[in-house]
């Protein structure tokens, strides 16, 4: 080949092989504060965390902090996906969990919502007395309707009801007493006695209210540990 060319050729292949942009590699995110936390693919506001006592178990929250607080945790697995089999729930989490909804679940737009559709004709979703805590919860549609008062079913969401129908025991995590025009009675939350924080349907399905209050009151606590500790 011709000197001239065989340079020509060169050039222009040096030209083209810098005009070539190689895509930038994805930045990696992590948690401010962080590292190595990671969430359940079912449920991405659940962090797990290697347990610091146990190697082979994993700790599930609802805070992100890390090293994680055992006594604010939802519960511990052996392995994943989590399952009723290998799940062991925290004992201080559920006490926990009834205060926050015993303080604010009447303020839940969700259950709001339910109080409105009880006042009006035929109202739904709801009992004329609360669970009694060995799983008797009624399936059929409320009794009650405008004019009358009752008991609405407050349920994880990961399994909601169809109309017209109560969630299964295992799913309610307690009741609020309403009168006929859909208002709430003060302080008549009561724990079903019957709610599992994971079933077959999934790990504690809370709305988005309920799990910033959860998240708040956690927060808290865990700050008083730590100025404790």
């Amino acid at each position: 080949m011709c000197p001239i060319v065989y340079q020509m050729f060169a050039n222009n292949f040096v030209r083209s092989a810098r005009s070539i942009r190689y895509p930038r590699k994805a930045p990696v995110l992590r948690l401010r504060g962080s590292r190595n936390v990671s969430t359940l693919a079912e449920n991405p506001h659940i962090y797990v965390h290697k347990h610091p006592l146990d190697p082979h178990k994993s700790l599930l929250s609802l805070l992100p902090t890390n090293p994680p607080t055992p006594q604010l945790a939802i519960g511990t697995c052996d392995s994943l996906p989590v399952t009723p089999q290998n799940f062991t729930p925290n004992p201080s989490f559920l006490p926990i969990l009834s205060s926050v909804f015993a303080t604010h679940a009447t303020s839940d737009p969700y259950v709001v919502q339910q109080a409105s559709a009880y006042a009006s004709p035929g109202g739904f979703n709801l009992s004329s007395q609360p669970t009694d805590g060995s799983g008797g919860a009624n399936h059929q549609g409320g009794a009650g309707g405008a004019g009358h008062g009752g008991w609405i079913h407050v349920s994880d969401v990961r399994n909601p009801p169809d109309y017209g129908r109560i969630a299964w025991p295992e799913d309610i995590l307690g009741s609020v007493e309403v009168d006929g025009n859909g208002r709430f009675s003060d302080g008549t939350w009561q724990d079903s006695g019957t709610y599992r924080i994971v079933t077959r349907e999934g790990v504690l399905g809370l709305t988005e209210f309920m799990r910033g209050k959860m998240v708040e009151r956690l927060q808290e606590l865990e700050r008083e540990i730590k100025l404790k500790g």
